[in-house]
């Protein structure tokens, strides 16, 4: 479940939603309210239920060969086995929308933002099966008893990397 050119795509597990209002999210790291979304190469970061904390990584073009080694795959997607029967069970939809409205934000950009009031381009689409998407993308999803040792790997490495909702991960030992 990607976007096509043109447009980006909002993740939830409501689907009842019409209208999308820019908001300051709880987790903002900027004062100002957008509305959220993704393009093609970020949509598979949200084939998850919205709370699961994940820990990707994948090679770019200035990963060195033992981090590539390491990673084993082009990319790998990190949960705790805690929420793999979440995942399983999910139900996720995708909205789409008009890419006019959204400016790209980070750097390099994670998402896209738009500052005004969106509607979907249509009824929200079913995602289905996430262990299925991840598979159909060639994207390795790594199940472990333990999120952290594999994202202080990441975050010293050469690959490239996003954590999200890793404050509900389990807590570290000590």
């Amino acid at each position: 479940m990607r976007p096509v050119p043109g447009e980006v795509l909002h993740f939830s597990e409501d689907p009842t939603i019409t209208r999308f209002n820019p908001h300051v999210a709880a987790t903002a790291r900027q004062p100002d309210a957008y509305v959220w979304a993704v393009d093609h190469g970020r949509a598979p970061d949200y084939w998850f239920p919205r709370q699961c904390p994940r820990a990707m990584a994948w090679a770019e073009a200035t990963t060195d060969a033992d981090d590539r080694a390491w990673l084993g795959s082009p990319r790998v997607h990190a949960i705790e086995y805690g929420w793999l029967r979440r995942v399983q069970t999910a139900r996720l939809y995708a909205y789409r929308f008009d890419a006019g409205p959204f400016r790209p934000i980070g750097d390099p950009p994670h998402a896209h933002v738009a500052t005004e009031a969106v509607e979907p381009l249509g009824a929200p689409e079913p995602v289905g099966d996430l262990l299925a998407l991840h598979e159909e993308a060639g994207i390795e999803l790594r199940v472990v008893a333990d999120l952290w040792p594999f994202w202080r790997r990441v975050t010293a490495s050469t690959l490239g990397f996003s954590g999200i909702r890793l404050r509900n991960a389990a807590r570290e030992p000590g």
